[in-house]
């Protein structure tokens, strides 16, 4: 059996793009680590916000639709992302989402405290605090490492069919399952980041793609020769995995799991450093070669952003 190391990236649909960028980087800190494109629908941005080098494990992603269809958060989508903080920091989050005017609550799982909200377009996120994960050196907007996100915690599932999609982490993508609880299988890979996935047991409604949505989650794959491994394991056990596509900062080959969710097998490597700085990531549009003669179209139609402190 393979196994993957954890989450890769979550990506997800929002509305306006510089209330996303006010949000995840003016009020959760993360540094945006890459502007784009989504290479399938080039008038679109694809933003990227994770931590100071945008590593495998702590990339949140994102397609703007600005005054796009409302989606519908169901079975067959990621139902929660889940951030991890350091020990300690609960309450300076709990202080900053208020000063911020962030409506947040507090849950009890498998005997972790998460504070829970939604961000302005309807993305469900959590925080959740635990020693594991490298600090973030990554500093904004008056969060220090001792406070800032480490990358995800990990995801709550919706599915259609929680048994499958059980089944796929536990016995074909090598998580471990830790147990069940109040309506929760919880399965967990070796990483320490982005390595806790809760599945919720029973299904309800169908969810519907558009803005407040999560698109897909990806998962870890060591190399080019590891995602192959993977195309092969995966249609071995039944699933369509489409060929392999280059994203220019990963590879990835995609498949819909049987509880209906869009996973993902993205490729470490090469990583956001390939065509910036590495302290300049995120500050000019960059564009894929096939794209870069549409340069000026493109910077016509898409919206300027700016990262910037909010008071």
């Amino acid at each position: 059996m393979k196994k993957t190391a954890g989450i890769h990236h979550i990506t997800a649909i929002v509305g306006n793009p510089q209330q996303n960028v006010d949000f995840y980087a003016g009020i959760l800190g993360l540094r945006l680590v890459k502007k784009t494109i989504n290479f399938d629908d080039p008038g679109t941005y694809h933003l990227y916000f994770g931590d100071e080098d945008g590593r495998p494990g702590t990339a949140i992603t994102f397609f703007p639709w600005d005054g796009g269809h409302r989606g519908k958060v169901g079975d067959g989508q990621v139902a929660v992302t889940s951030f991890v903080i350091p020990k300690g920091s609960m309450t300076f989050w709990e202080t900053r989402l208020a000063r911020f005017d962030v409506a947040f609550s507090k849950e009890m799982r498998f005997g972790e405290q998460s504070l829970q909200f939604h961000d302005p377009h309807g993305i469900a996120l959590e925080l959740v605090a635990r020693d594991e994960g490298t600090a973030s050196t990554w500093h904004f907007g008056g969060i220090t490492s001792d406070a800032a996100i480490k990358g995800f915690g990990g995801a709550v599932l919706g599915s259609i069919q929680p048994q499958q999609t059980g089944k796929l982490l536990e016995k074909v993508m090598g998580l471990a399952r830790l147990g069940e609880e109040n309506g929760y299988i919880r399965f967990r890979s070796e990483a320490d980041l982005g390595n806790v996935i809760d599945v919720k047991q029973t299904p309800s409604e169908r969810g519907r793609m558009g803005v407040g949505t999560v698109h897909h989650i990806a998962f870890r794959v060591q190399d080019d020769t590891d995602q192959l491994e993977w195309k092969q394991y995966l249609e071995a056990n039944g699933f369509g995995v489409t060929p392999v596509q280059d994203r220019n900062y990963f590879h990835s080959i995609y498949f819909r799991e049987f509880g209906g969710i869009l996973f993902e097998m993205a490729t470490d490597g090469p990583g956001f450093a390939i065509d910036e700085a590495k302290d300049r990531l995120g500050e000019k549009l960059m564009l894929p070669p096939q794209y870069e003669e549409l340069r000026p179209r493109l910077e016509e139609i898409l919206q300027p952003i700016a990262v910037r402190t909010l008071d």
